[in-house]
């Protein structure tokens, strides 16, 4: 298997059918079909047969897949068979609530540096699923993103400060952002970033109510 001849939208869709299937598993559902999958996605059985005819013929027809051996294959394309390294800028109220969330280790994620800017923070140790975690300044940012062998970060800094960080952090050799700042990063071809702006999502929220209200529902 090839993962970059898999289409953006399908790559996209994998972390959720990997969810449902680990849902599959803790049912004690050895095999499910395309059906059952899409109802527990809540998506349609011709995409998820689609999206997975992506990674080779997996399925059984008139039976359907293996749970375990596609929760492989799905771990496998996503790159998550190996634990990924993950650097935390900013160890404000969200940055903390990260560091405490268990869906990053499940999932093969261990955050192992964290950074911040205030000095009452900077040399403190905060626990994380990884272990103690010493807050390094902001000034040795790169160090501590080298030595802590971090292959992505999670930005979670005001705005005004997050592209420079990026950018320090893409000096580093990071080849991963995670961008939870309400702001857009620029950055070079070889790096991946994802955006997440709560702020935005809430706003999608709000007009999505807005319309129920217009229209009586």
């Amino acid at each position: 298997m090839t993962r970059a001849v898999i289409p953006d939208t399908t790559i996209h869709r994998l972390p959720l059918y990997l969810r449902c299937l680990l849902e599959a598993q803790e049912r004690r559902m050895p095999v499910v079909n395309s059906v059952e999958m899409a109802e527990m996605c809540g998506t349609n059985a011709a995409q998820i047969r689609k999206d997975l005819s992506y990674m080779g013929e997996l399925g059984t027809r008139g039976i359907g897949y293996d749970v375990k051996a596609l929760i492989t294959h799905i771990s496998s394309a996503l790159g998550i068979t190996e634990r990924r390294r993950a650097g935390l800028i900013g160890y404000g109220r969200f940055g903390s609530a990260l560091l405490s969330y268990s869906g990053f280790p499940e999932r093969g994620f261990e955050i192992v540096a964290v950074i911040d800017a205030d000095p009452e923070k900077v040399g403190t140790q905060v626990e994380s699923f990884a272990g103690p975690i010493t807050i390094s300044p902001v000034e040795d940012l790169e160090k501590a993103l080298i030595d802590a062998h971090v292959d992505l970060v999670i930005v979670a800094t005001p705005a005004q400060v997050a592209q420079e960080l990026a950018d320090r952090a893409i000096a580093a050799g990071v080849k991963a952002i995670l961008n939870l700042a309400p702001v857009r990063l620029s950055h070079p071809d070889d790096v991946a970033v994802r955006h997440v702006c709560l702020s935005t999502e809430l706003q999608v929220l709000s007009f999505h109510l807005a319309q129920k209200t217009l229209n009586g529902q």
